[in-house]
């Protein structure tokens, strides 16, 4: 009995493999630090919405215009009058406006990190050449960059205003800076207390919740208190109170190191005061590093 040897099989015609042209890189490898500038930079123009859906585009540009609107009305009235000071400090513009830039954190800062976290695509950045110091740098520098163009936006526009008005430009530019000091501060603490409340979980929502009770509802329960304070003769007490809000904590560094007004109740009676000033200035900083420190943190449990 023969046996036939077999013959080759031919492979089903779906099944051959074909030279689709890939060919390796061999160009530059740019390494950590573009890595880095390409997340910071995406980041950045997602918080107005740049490069995504026109729709995600909306809130954020209405509320810079938002922001901007009453710089205009304020520059236009002083030009028309020919005042000779801005109705409004550099300094009081960020606090007068405080609930849109808490509006504009609240919707922005999870849509930053929530999302990541939420699908899961924060390890498939870690894949790359970037760390997870990278990614909280990209992040936090991006949300304090966008608040800073929100905040800064309409002091420029004050500022232009004033020399348009032929007002003082010493004086102007020494009270612009002071603003632009203050809106920077206001910018990494908010952007650093956005980001930690929203990366404490993937849902949007919640992370949207989070701010708000962090920026708003301190604030109202910090004036409050204040007030009775004030009611119950115990004007001293008042500016200490305001070591447990945001804002407040931006208004206290504000009055007592940038020729800033007192919001306080009680007026020059509960200014701040240059000791107090330092205490203000520190729990700032100290907030400011405690946000990194957690999302350094954070992102340490997000692993591979």
């Amino acid at each position: 009995m023969s046996t036939q040897a077999p013959g080759p099989v031919q492979a089903p015609e779906d099944s051959r493999i074909h030279n689709i042209g890939y060919r390796s890189y061999d160009g530059q490898r740019l390494g950590r630090a573009a890595a880095r500038q390409a997340l910071f930079s995406q980041s950045l123009r997602g918080a107005y919405g740049l490069g995504r859906s026109a729709k995600s585009k909306v809130l954020p540009m209405l509320l810079f215009a938002v922001m901007c609107v009453p710089a205009l009305i304020i520059v236009a009235v002083a030009v028309v009058t020919k005042a000779s000071k801005l109705s409004i400090e550099y300094t009081q513009y960020a606090v007068f406006l405080q609930m849109v830039i808490a509006i504009y954190v609240a919707s922005q800062a999870p849509q930053s990190v929530s999302r990541d976290l939420r699908f899961r695509t924060v390890p498939l950045y870690f894949a790359r050449p970037i760390e997870r110091a990278d990614y909280v740098l990209a992040k936090y520098g991006a949300m304090a960059s966008a608040l800073f163009l929100l905040t800064a936006s309409p002091l420029l526009i004050l500022w232009i205003g004033s020399l348009l008005a032929k007002m003082d430009f010493w004086e102007q530019t020494q009270m612009f800076g002071q603003g632009l000091v203050s809106v920077a501060l206001l910018s990494l603490l908010f952007g650093g207390i956005g980001l930690v409340m929203a990366a404490l979980t993937p849902r949007r929502g919640f992370g949207v919740a989070a701010v708000i009770a962090v920026l708003v509802i301190s604030y109202g329960a910090v004036t409050t208190l204040q007030g009775i304070a004030y009611g119950t003769e115990n004007v001293g007490a008042v500016k200490w109170i305001g070591l447990f809000s945001p804002i407040t904590l931006i208004g206290g560094v504000q009055d007592a190191f940038l020729g800033a007004p007192t919001q306080a109740p009680g007026g020059e009676a509960a200014a701040t005061g240059t000791a107090a000033g330092v205490v203000h200035l520190l729990v700032v900083l100290a907030l400011i590093a405690g946000s990194y420190a957690v999302l350094m943190r954070r992102y340490r449990k997000v692993g591979l």
